[in-house]
């Protein structure tokens, strides 16, 4: 007997087929716009990156410029410090914030060259491939700080910049980012040793017969209307420190440190090729801030020494050169030196006799005292330095008066007085201190040798009047997208 079919499950099967086919393609759609939405953030991602690159680009050409191709101001010349405010942040000039921009009109600084070599850098390219596509971008420097500090006796404008560079892509989709760093340099105190040595050897720093270091503070002198000072009657029983890449070697019971040593060595005794210590003692010589470690050698740059003048000075009397070039100076009979305030740029120096000297004068102008720079070349001279007859005198007692500058390798003599007041920066020399009585300052060298009993008197002032400038460097990044 035959079964009858049920009429009601009629077409269910093509019900289903639909009902299967429109999952399908809303599977299919979705997946559709998932690959989409993929591809779209991908390429949102790329062009976020590529207009990054360019901003980041664009950075990097305004630090390069203002590092190797822009001169800042200076007390005089062309672009005169006294242009800009620099009590506020950022400086201003005009009253509006010292800008540098790639963007015609943007720019605020009084000096136009500037801005056109600054635009040129910037627009040269101005752009940079990023694969096949071309990325856009400017750059704008705000000046944030600016001063002068004394380094080694050579003013240096010291600045903070705030570099902010845009990165645009313009295409289907435009992308923009924009990248924000500091550049600036570092200042650090030069001189905080009576005497370093950058020697790593055995007795780089050597002090025997009585020579000690201690200390004293210029600001605290008493100054007569002349501007001469009064030596102490006392000095600090502290804060005569010294360093040494190597070792220290003292002899004799009155021979002793007013402070600490500071060096890469450990140890104490004996020192040899093979086994350097940190300090040699030979007839109980002492330390008495004790020993010091540093991490690691420090390294001194040479200074920059101008070239010399081509003139010699034979001085036999009474001679005041104002500041300039000379070659070779040399002092005998009678010869007194007076240097006034400013910059000498010489070749060499030395005096033959006990009556020669080199002494600081007034300027002939103000009738004060002030710095002088004495930079030394030293050329086809083994001794460039030779104060040995009556030395240097210096009548303020203030070391900051009288920076002495030499990169070379040759040996200094200087002869201890009671007005003998200096800052000797010469970090590949030798420097032989001899005649006893007193050295009012600092010295930096890659010998320091005290025989003569000298006192070493370090101005605790010194620490705040010279300082190292580092190179510059980019911190503070940040960027964002717009």
């Amino acid at each position: 007997m035959r079964k009858r079919r049920n009429k009601n499950q009629k077409g269910s099967a093509l019900i289903l087929v639909l009902v299967m086919i429109l999952v399908l393609s809303v599977m299919g759609t979705s997946m559709m716009f998932l690959s989409q939405s993929e591809t779209w953030s991908s390429m949102n991602y790329r062009m976020m990156s590529q207009s990054r690159y360019g901003a980041e680009s664009g950075l990097s050409v305004a630090a390069d410029f203002i590092v190797n191709s822009y001169t800042a101001p200076t007390a005089g010349g062309a672009d005169p410090l006294a242009n800009y405010n620099t009590t506020v942040s950022p400086v201003t000039y005009n009253g509006q914030p010292v800008v540098l921009s790639s963007v015609a009109g943007n720019s605020n600084y009084p000096i136009g060259s500037v801005v056109t070599a600054f635009r040129n850098a910037l627009n040269t390219p101005g752009s940079v491939a990023a694969g096949s596509t071309p990325v856009n971008y400017t750059a704008t420097a705000t000046l944030l700080s600016m001063g002068s500090v004394m380094s080694y006796g050579n003013p240096i404008t010291v600045q903070m910049w705030q570099v902010t560079a845009d990165g645009t892509i313009n295409a289907v989709k435009n992308s923009k980012e924009e990248v924000t760093a500091i550049l600036e340099r570092q200042v650090t105190p030069s001189n905080v040793y009576a005497a370093f040595a950058t020697a790593n050897g055995c007795g780089a720093l050597s002090f025997s017969g009585g020579g000690q270091t201690d200390s004293y503070n210029s600001t605290q002198l008493r100054v007569n209307a002349a501007g001469v000072a009064t030596p102490p009657s006392t000095f600090n029983t502290y804060g005569g420190n010294v360093g040494s890449n190597g070792n220290l070697a003292e002899n004799g019971a009155k021979t002793t440190i007013y402070g600490t040593m500071s060096t890469p060595d450990t140890g104490v005794g004996n020192c040899s090729g093979g086994n350097v210590t940190a300090w040699t003692d030979n007839g109980n010589a002492t330390v008495s801030g004790g020993l010091v470690k540093l991490p690691q050698i420090v390294v001194f740059p040479p200074p920059n020494i101008p070239a010399p003048g081509a003139t010699n000075e034979n001085i036999s009397n009474g001679v005041t050169l104002a500041p300039g070039n000379y070659g070779d100076i040399s002092l005998s009979g009678h010869g007194v030196l007076t240097l006034t305030p400013g910059i000498y740029n010489i070749n060499s120096i030395s005096e033959q006799g006990a009556n020669t000297a080199v002494t600081l004068g007034p300027d002939p102008t103000t009738h004060l005292y002030g710095q002088v720079t004495l930079n030394v070349a030293g050329v086809n001279q083994t001794t460039p330095i030779s104060l040995t007859g009556n030395g240097l005198q210096n009548p303020t007692l203030n070391p900051s008066d009288f920076q002495i500058n030499y990169a070379g390798t040759g040996t200094i003599k200087i002869a201890g007085n009671s007005s003998a007041a200096a800052v000797v920066y010469a970090p590949n020399a030798s420097v032989t201190l001899t005649g006893g009585s007193d050295f009012y300052g600092a010295i930096l060298a890659n010998t320091v040798t005290d025989a003569g009993g000298t006192a070493i008197h370090y101005d605790l002032n010194l620490s705040n009047t010279s300082f190292i400038v580092s190179n510059y460097m980019l911190d503070a990044f940040n960027w964002a997208k717009f």
